[in-house]
């Protein structure tokens, strides 16, 4: 019998996302696109803002899969694109493309530290969707590692 791989529920998952929205007014933020993959990297939960431009949910997809993928939070994944450009379109090559190595896609933890998804915000700066991202997770009880 497989073991049970632990991951973001589905209700933890519109918490983070209402949660991210609510930052987002907060902040003043663009329109936002944010995703929730659970730790396979497939799609939990996504909504667009109104105003969102169509590629916000593709964009936000993209650094949440970076993320999970790699084990590593999209702002560690873009530094390390600035050291090691060659290595990350490397790896985004073997993605399909599916990578944004940009900062927007936060590791989701739980309290013991195992992954179990990651947010993907995208539509305004990355450092500001990396704070809803942070902000979302945080109000769903989960830890947020943005690498």
């Amino acid at each position: 019998m497989p073991i049970a791989q632990p991951s973001v529920s589905l209700d933890e998952a519109r918490t983070i996302i209402a949660a991210t929205f609510a930052k987002a007014a907060e902040l003043g933020l663009k329109p936002l696109g944010v995703v929730v993959l659970d730790a396979a990297g497939q799609l939990k939960a996504c909504e667009r803002q109104d105003g969102a431009s169509h590629m916000r949910v593709d964009i936000a997809t993209g650094k949440a899969h970076g993320a999970v993928a790699l084990g590593s939070g999209s702002r560690a994944i873009f530094k390390r694109a600035q050291e090691q450009a060659y290595f990350v379109n490397a790896v985004n090559t073997l993605a399909r493309g599916l990578l944004v190595p940009v900062p927007g896609g936060v590791l989701i933890r739980d309290a013991n530290g195992a992954i179990v998804g990651a947010v993907g915000v995208s539509g305004d700066a990355s450092d500001q969707d990396e704070a809803a991202a942070v902000a979302g997770i945080a109000a769903a009880g989960l830890v947020a590692d943005p690498g």
